[in-house]
């Protein structure tokens, strides 16, 4: 793991696998560690930075609360480090809002983009992650379950294994010990994510556009998705078969996001 220092913070990155220059943006909480299995595809094709958004994992907390802009002002500091004067950029969840907010305010630099299971916020906001931070643990997990994909209760957990599966791993990495500086770092992200709201603006993405989206998705429902579509010139909404984590529950999503990118790299 790499350390670049951008705008006035230490950013943790990682670099891994070759070709077009990929950027990935990590969902909510997501560290690179977290971040590696649903990354991996992308890796196999291109050469992939993620790092460690700001206030999470080995990157610097910062002391403010961030917005927005903050978080895609990082995105084009790191690219910067990396001598990469445009990419293409994909966006999971909290980092496809990131994602928008970047092509919005530098769209020169993103060569196509790909923003998956996300919202353009406003009207359109993604389900309030934040309302869920004071909850009793269980109970926290227990409505997180049930909005990340609108199918998932005990029967239909008892004969969908691989959603167990995603579930069961989901539940174990919520109840790692996490200190109050850690939990700090997180809330910042959880204000910032709750302020986003692009949707008036992304008339301006000028990239080629593929909005992916779960079809039983309760964070950030199709609805969202189409809602970013209708408002960026040529985008394209694709459907399909999941919840939240629809690139691991159907096995046509991640083929037909990185043939969109390979179909669009420079």
């Amino acid at each position: 793991m790499a350390v670049a220092s951008v705008n006035g913070i230490d950013l943790a990155y990682e670099l891994a696998g070759s070709g077009e220059q990929l950027v990935f943006l990590n969902g909510s909480g997501a560290t690179i560690e977290a971040s590696r299995l649903v990354a991996a595809p992308f890796v196999e094709h291109f050469e992939v930075v993620m790092f460690d958004q700001r206030g999470l994992g080995s990157t610097t907390i910062p002391e403010r609360v961030a917005t927005m802009a903050d978080y895609a002002a990082d995105v084009g500091g790191l690219m910067d480090h990396l001598g990469w004067e445009s990419a293409l950029v994909v966006g999971l969840s909290f980092g496809g809002m990131v994602a928008q907010e970047f092509a919005v305010t530098s769209p020169e630099r993103v060569t196509a983009l790909a923003l998956l299971c996300t919202s353009p916020g406003g009207e359109f906001s993604s389900f309030p992650l934040h309302e869920l931070e004071d909850l009793d643990p269980e109970e926290r997990f227990l409505r997180y379950r049930s909005v990340l994909d609108e199918r998932f209760d005990e029967d239909w957990l008892n004969n969908h294994p691989v959603d167990a599966v995603i579930v069961s791993v989901l539940r174990r990495r919520g109840q790692v010990e996490k200190s109050p500086e850690q939990r700090r770092g997180e809330r910042l992200q959880l204000e910032a994510r709750r302020g986003h709201d692009v949707g008036d603006r992304l008339a301006l993405v000028t990239a080629p556009t593929l909005v992916a989206s779960g079809r039983f998705d309760g964070i950030a429902p199709p609805s969202n998705g189409r809602a970013i579509a209708d408002r960026v010139a040529g985008a394209t909404l694709q459907l399909f078969d999941g919840g939240h984590m629809f690139m691991f529950q159907d096995p046509a999503a991640y083929p037909t996001v990185i043939a969109f990118l390979h179909e669009h790299a420079v």
